[in-house]
């Protein structure tokens, strides 16, 4: 490094050897060490101390030129500095101002340096911008995930939910079904005793209705609604002279007994009235007939000779039947029972 300090007076400046004089010189420790007890100079007043302050001068810029001509042969390398111009520039400027005033701008930055620099921004901003997807990949994954074990979360309630209502009516069904063949069975067994019990009557019936004998019950399906003497001013005499077998009309009148038809026809009162007349004279009066299907000739036990209807003085259908020996009325409930009939 030269130094800004003028020469002394007087002093004569030598200037380095350039490397065409002496070749390319390299200066060692050796060769710039001084040699004790050669060449030396006894001290003088004034210019000789400043002599030995140029000649160190000397041989600093020797060195310095001796340095400059290696660096030469040598390949050179790209270095970023500032300007040394616009440095120069501002400390002359700060001579200039006294040193008060502001150093001048630096010119931009150049070189490898600023390359490098500017790289290594790149490469952080690179770095930031991988870091950030990878952080915003990570976070999707998650979010993801998330979505995914929640699907499959609600997946499987809905499947519970859908399998407990698919159970809960697998017992509805069970149960109504259970409640049907139950109620099935109950009308079954209801159907099998109503259909029991009409055959036990209409058994009851034919059973009654057959000739014991010689005799039969003259009609079925009745109901005993007047006996033979009971008082009233329904009837003519004060009381009742026959017996009331009420029936739905249309309901068959059967001969009690084997004979023949003697009259057949209207008869006030009664309505249409048949009259059978048994062997032994007795007869039987079948009154307030719907219709007459014998009207005479002789008839067998239990044989059809009309239908029970509501002709003459009734308050509903029924079949009137009095029993009459020698012209005088007997109890017909009386005399059927004496015949063996249950009535």
């Amino acid at each position: 490094m030269a130094s800004n300090l003028p020469a002394p007076e007087g002093t004569e400046i030598q200037e380095p050897p350039t490397a065409g004089a002496w070749g390319e010189w390299n200066p060692t420790e050796d060769s710039v060490r001084p040699v004790r007890g050669k060449h030396r100079v006894a001290k003088q007043r004034g210019g000789l101390a400043r002599s030995s302050t140029v000649l160190g001068v000397g041989v600093i810029a020797a060195v310095g030129a001796g340095g400059i001509a290696t660096a030469q042969d040598r390949p050179q390398v790209a270095i970023s500095l500032p300007a040394l111009p616009d440095m120069m520039t501002g400390h002359k400027a700060q001579q200039d101002d006294g040193g008060s005033g502001s150093a001048a701008p630096t010119a931009g930055r150049t070189g490898i340096i600023a390359q490098q620099s500017a790289q290594g921004a790149d490469a952080g901003e690179v770095l930031r911008n991988r870091i950030l997807q990878q952080a915003e990949s990570q976070q999707g994954a998650a979010e993801a995930k998330a979505r995914a074990e929640a699907e499959q979360a609600a997946q499987q309630a809905a499947a519970q939910e859908a399998k407990a209502k698919l159970e809960e009516a697998r017992k509805a069904a069970e149960e109504a079904k259970a409640q049907a063949e139950a109620k099935a069975k109950e009308e079954a067994e209801a159907k099998a005793k109503a259909e029991a019990a009409e055959a036990a009557a209409e058994a009851e019936a034919e059973r009654s209705a057959k000739p014991s004998g010689s005799y039969s019950l003259p009609t079925s399906a009745y109901t005993l609604t007047s006996h033979y003497g009971d008082s009233g001013s329904m009837w003519s005499s004060g009381h009742h002279t026959g017996l009331d077998f009420a029936a739905p009309t249309g309901t068959p009148a059967k001969a009690v007994a084997a004979g023949k038809i003697t009259s057949a026809g209207w008869s006030g009162a009664y309505g249409y009235r048949i009259v059978l007349e048994l062997p032994d004279g007795t007869e039987i009066w079948y009154c307030h007939l719907s219709s007459m299907s014998v009207t005479s000739g002789a008839v067998g036990a239990g044989e059809t000779i009309g239908r029970v209807g509501a002709t003459g003085n009734v308050t509903g259908p029924h079949l009137h039947l009095e029993v009459r020996k020698g012209g005088v009325t007997q109890d017909p409930l009386a005399w059927l029972n004496s015949k063996g009939l249950s009535v």
